[in-house]
């Protein structure tokens, strides 16, 4: 008897070590998955197949990294697993990459995609499993991992699918974390003396997946602990139709900049921009002391030049008063006839493309075969059309975070400076809107320190949408952040301020901090030291209103 508690410990020791011994191999076959699957009661609704699953353990699998995470090599099974809903013929495909045994950090991920599609196949995958998390992904039910959803989006010509719809919106994301969560304390043996133990749950992604991040942040209070979001392609009506704003700017003014001419002005705000930070290094870390002090017209008359290109003659010729117009119309932002402000503008950069049509007028066309009759209020009626038509899907813009704020969740949100895709401003315009409405009562300093306390936003010096700029090499991207949150959420690091890496140009490599909203960075001593500073001036340039809409637009 007197070694009982001895053979208890040792016991207890040896089970420890036979968890511990398991290796890949042991875990990453169909017959183990099958026994971890979750119960269907894990999301009612749902029906988890026992047959359509697939795993393989990949060992040693190494790359360069991409801007959401560094270098890495990692060891992991690769699972696909599906479901149905039921009372519907659809399949819903979900892939998990499951760290290494010894390697798992009771730590799960949820990644999301881009442009219409609800994943980026496996490209974020590598940026959990190096943290020891399970890394997630969805197809949708779209029809595989490949398929957008404006592929699947209408049944016929003015006929939505509004479940397809819905599951873009933020469905399907809702049923990969809780199926996911769950699959990984079982897959683990996530139990400590019957007890379940802690597993943290992340989202990382960008642009539509920054967006997606959103939809389960302003939905699901506990589903996170933390959210790396980036980019956000929120106010999604607003968004589409500013895809378009460039295309109806040039007819309506009459000129149509060539891409070359349109790179000298970005390339002339540059050079006449760069040190106003206080550092020349090719970076404009201050676009709104930009906005203050230099004048477009001032590009009037700069020579230009670009070699011949294929079909494209060779340029040389001086930037255009008409060039400059469109240009700065443009960047103000969409407007209607009266002036009215319909959408924020963007940071001294330009992307235009046509906007998909089948949001808006639900007809299997990707662009508008025409612009004629195309009018500045036109896109206003559309705006507001696709408002109504998706505001609870996907317009993705409540300021009201409460209960995740009262969960103890966190998010780090970051945007590229000078991104010619989602206006800089769309995040800062977001933010403003969430402090306004969580803390009416708190003076401007207060409201932001308490506000600062689990949400914090990061505006990238230089970088354009979702990556590092090649207009502006020097400047840093956050490729760590995930790796920020998780300090953040399971230590309480408060990200005071952002690690950046330099991917390319003179300074790659070198690591550089960025300062979190609304504080501005400033370089001093010749550009070798860098401030955060207060500049209420400069942060007047990033307030719009939106006066075209009697309904706020948060």
């Amino acid at each position: 008897m007197v070694f009982l508690p001895l053979v208890i410990a040792l016991g207890a020791t040896l089970v420890q070590a036979v968890t511990a011994a398991t290796t890949l191999d042991d875990v990453c076959t169909p017959a183990y998955i099958r026994s971890k699957l979750p119960a269907d009661t894990v999301y009612p609704g749902i029906t988890i197949s026992h047959t359509n699953l697939s795993a393989n353990p990949v060992y040693n699998l190494s790359t360069s990294g991409s801007a959401v995470y560094p270098a890495t090599t990692i060891d992991y099974c690769n699972i696909t697993l599906a479901y149905s809903h039921n009372g519907r013929d659809d399949t819903v495909q979900v892939r998990f990459w499951m760290p290494s045994p010894d390697k798992f950090a009771n730590r799960y991920l949820s990644t999301g995609g881009a442009d219409y599609y609800v994943n980026q196949g496996t490209q974020q995958l590598p940026g959990g499993v190096m943290y020891g998390a399970v890394s997630g992904s969805t197809d949708g039910g779209f029809g595989g991992f490949d398929v957008g959803v404006d592929e699947i989006l209408l049944l016929a010509n003015g006929t939505l699918d509004w479940q397809n719809l819905y599951m873009f919106g933020y469905q399907a994301h809702h049923e990969l974390a809780t199926i996911g969560k769950q699959f990984t304390r079982n897959f683990f043996n996530m139990t400590d003396n019957g007890e379940a133990q802690k597993l943290y749950s992340y989202y990382q992604s960008c642009s539509e997946g920054g967006r997606e991040g959103w939809s389960q942040v302003q939905r699901y209070s506990d589903q996170f602990d933390g959210a790396v979001i980036g980019a956000p392609a929120i106010r999604y009506s607003f968004q589409m139709t500013m895809h378009l704003w460039a295309n109806v700017v040039e007819k309506t003014l009459g000129y149509y900049p060539s891409q070359c001419e349109v790179e000298a002005i970005v390339n002339e705000t540059i050079t006449a921009c760069d040190g106003m930070d206080g550092r020349m290094d090719g970076v404009v870390s201050r676009s709104d002391l930009c906005k203050m002090q230099f004048n477009l017209t001032e590009a009037i008359g700069k020579r230009y030049y670009c070699a011949a290109d294929g079909d494209v003659p060779v340029q040389n010729s001086t930037i255009s008063a008409q060039a400059v117009e469109v240009f700065e119309t443009i960047l103000h932002g969409m407007k209607d006839s009266d002036g009215k402000q319909v959408e924020l503008g963007f940071e001294h950069q330009l992307h235009g493309r046509r906007i998909y049509h089948k949001f808006l007028q639900r007809l299997e066309l990707d662009n508008l075969p025409t612009l004629d009759n195309v009018t500045y209020d036109t896109l206003k009626e559309w705006v507001e059309l696709g408002w109504q038509m998706y505001e609870d899907s996907l317009h993705t813009t409540w300021p009201d975070l409460t209960p995740f704020y009262e969960a103890g969740g966190k998010v780090l949100h970051y945007h590229g400076e000078q991104d010619g895709s989602i206006p800089t401003a769309s995040s800062v315009h977001y933010y403003d809107s969430v402090r306004r409405t969580m803390y009416p009562t708190l003076g401007y300093n207060a409201s932001y320190e308490a506000l600062g306390q689990w949400y914090r936003l990061f505006l990238v010096p230089g970088a354009s949408h979702c990556l590092n700029n090649d207009l502006q090499p020097n400047g840093p991207f956050p490729q760590t952040s995930l790796q920020t949150l998780i300090e953040w959420v399971e230590q309480e690091v408060v990200p005071v301020r952002l690690n950046g890496t330099v991917l390319s140009g003179t300074f790659e490599g070198e690591t550089q901090e960025i300062c979190a909203w609304p504080l501005r960075p400033m370089w001093y001593n010749n550009g070798t030291s860098m401030e955060c500073e207060y500049d209420q001036p400069s942060l007047k340039t990033w307030e719009w209103d939106l006066d075209a809409f009697e309904l706020p637009v948060y």
